[in-house]
């Protein structure tokens, strides 16, 4: 099986192309032994990005065993601290690659090929590219096993499957069955007037509609009075049977007097797009409300899950005519959620006037800009926003007032600080930080020296400041105490915090010699296998060395026994 497996993945065939509309049907087997139950669906909306996977649950515990969905060989290992924390990537004959994620370790044979070039590198956090015939496996077989490992909320498998060009699918697609009869769920339902002369109930301002559900489980809106171009959005979500998870739909079709206006898949997507999920949402809403409103219009989002649609997806409303929207919310299992929506066109007898805020400075979104004011300087790229717009800009003293986190961007803008007038010794404890929550608390957001320019990459407007750390991290045993004798332990747990710039870096030696620790930063504690067999003395010197974004550093040394 070996070697005809080794013939299969050399051969040109392997990367032959992919018919999109076929999807394999028996070709992926469960990548766990146990029932699969989704606490998150593919392609759900989730901060700054679409879910690239499904969310299998593993009964809130750690260490089941992950399967290979099929035959194929490791083409990469990833191991951080955060994001997937512990990933496997494994290439199929048939050009897909299946991604195994949040993993508590990897089997004996990947796990010891991993931690060899962990010790050659002595760095826990590794990115590796295998050969293909050096890590083969079959369908069926253990590679890993599930954790809660890297930016995980709580044990969990994420899944994925994705194709020759990187861009994943949803699993389902594959045959993988998740059991779900239960209808999507409508939260609520909005319109909004696009441009200074369109109203809804003679207002130029997002409407909330009232919904009120039907007997046979949809849902209709209050009639509403619309005249010009308008636009829907909704937040819905769909559960499985077997979890009460709110989870992301399927697809979102619209329909104007019986005629499709509008087909919104999520079967599919890249990840170069994933950032318009900004713009797909009403960004400001979510910002302020918390609430993800999903635009049922192509308001220049880039996005390729909008598979149709006419006329952007907008409605221009005429006066005096009536028509009806509806609005279909489908899940994999086109278990479907309807609402109509009553519009009657009526042009306002009164020329609306619309209040806009101006300040002084305005971003022309097809252009660079740069904001200047005293030692502190914001760039802005060409493209950094969608529209043009009037943006908030002063600064007082060292902290810097740009606006509201309210506007969605497609990227990052540079912000500088002129540090000439502080002392040498001050700044090199200088960072620039984020001031987030009702108390302004400083959240530290980079600090890139450049001699007297301090500066940083960020996305997202809001109040930035510089500030100062002169305190070092702490180090503190959490199973051990200096001289104590630890032959019957397999875990050697030390935990590391930092009250200011926050942690960049650690280092941990057993007797002058390099372990791998690994961080959770959950849990903010370091952990030692002895397994790794470093520790080989009865007398050991443990040192640990923890530097923060500034440069402080925090040495803790002591010894431990074991035979």
């Amino acid at each position: 099986m070996r070697l005809i497996l080794v013939f299969l993945l050399v051969t040109p065939t392997f990367f032959s192309a992919q018919n999109q509309n076929n999807y394999p049907q028996d070709y992926f087997g469960s990548p766990l032994e146990i029932p699969l139950i989704l606490s998150g669906t593919f392609a759900e909306l989730r901060a700054n990005h679409f879910h690239s996977g499904m969310d299998i649950k593993t009964q809130q515990r750690v260490g089941l065993k992950v399967l290979a969905a099929a035959d194929g060989f490791v083409s990469r290992i990833k191991v951080q601290h955060y994001g997937y924390g512990k990933a496997l990537y494994i290439t199929h004959p048939n050009g897909y690659t299946t991604v195994y994620a949040h993993l508590s370790e990897y089997s004996p044979e990947i796990e010891a090929y991993v931690k060899k070039h962990q010790y050659d590198k002595e760095s826990y956090e590794i990115e590796l590219f295998p050969h293909t015939q050096d890590l083969i496996v079959e369908k069926g077989s253990v590679v890993a096993y599930s954790g809660n490992s890297g930016g995980s909320g709580g044990p969990h498998l994420h899944f994925e499957i994705r194709n020759k060009e990187e861009h994943p699918i949803n699993p389902m697609l594959f045959g993988i069955d998740i059991k779900d009869t239960t209808r999507p769920l409508i939260s609520s339902i909005y319109v909004y007037p696009i441009g200074d002369s369109s109203t809804v109930n003679n207002a130029n301002t997002r409407q909330k509609l009232r919904l009120t559900p039907q007997n046979n489980g949809d849902y209709i809106t209050e009639s509403i009075e619309a005249y010009g171009t308008i636009g829907f959005g909704v937040n819905t979500t769909d559960r499985q049977d077997l979890a009460g998870n709110r989870n992301g739909v399927y697809s979102i079709q619209a329909f104007l007097n019986g005629s499709q206006n509008l087909d919104i898949d999520f079967s599919k997507f890249s990840f170069d797009e994933t950032i318009q999920l900004n713009r797909f949402i009403d960004y400001e809403h979510y910002k302020t409300k918390g609430e993800r409103i999903q635009k049922l219009y192509n308001d220049n989002n880039g996005l390729s899950i909008f598979k149709s649609d006419v006329n952007n997806g907008y409605l221009t409303i005429e006066d005096s005519i009536s028509t009806v929207y509806k609005i279909r919310v489908s899940d994999f299992k086109r278990n479907d959620a309807w609402i109509t929506i009553p519009i009657k066109g009526v042009k306002p007898k009164n020329e609306f006037v619309k209040n806009e805020t101006t300040t002084p400075y305005y971003i022309y979104a097809n252009s660079a800009t740069n904001l200047k004011e005293g030692r502190v300087s914001v760039d802005f790229a060409s493209n950094t926003f969608y529209d043009d717009f009037h943006i908030d800009f002063k600064v007082k003293n060292d902290t810097l007032f740009l606006g509201e986190d309210t506007v969605p961007m497609k990227k990052y803008f540079s912000i500088s600080y002129d540090i000439s007038n502080y002392s040498e010794a001050d700044r090199n404890k200088l960072y620039i930080a984020r001031l987030v929550g009702y108390r302004k608390y400083p959240s530290y957001e980079g600090a890139t020296r450049k001699g007297n320019i301090l500066s940083c990459s960020t996305r997202g407007l809001g109040t930035f400041a510089l500030a100062r750390d002169e305190t070092k991290p702490t180090i503190t045993p959490v199973n051990f105490r200096k001289d104590q004798w630890l032959s019957n332990y397999r875990y050697l747990k030390i935990k590391i915090d930092d009250s200011g710039s926050g942690i960049s870096n650690y280092r941990a030696t057993v007797n002058d010699k390099w372990i791998l620790t690994e961080y959770d930063y959950k849990t903010k504690t370091l952990t030692y296998d002895f397994n790794d067999g470093v520790s080989t003395n009865t007398k050991n010197n443990l040192k640990v060395i923890v530097t923060d974004n500034v440069g402080n550093s925090t040495t803790f040394e002591s010894v431990f026994y074991r035979k």
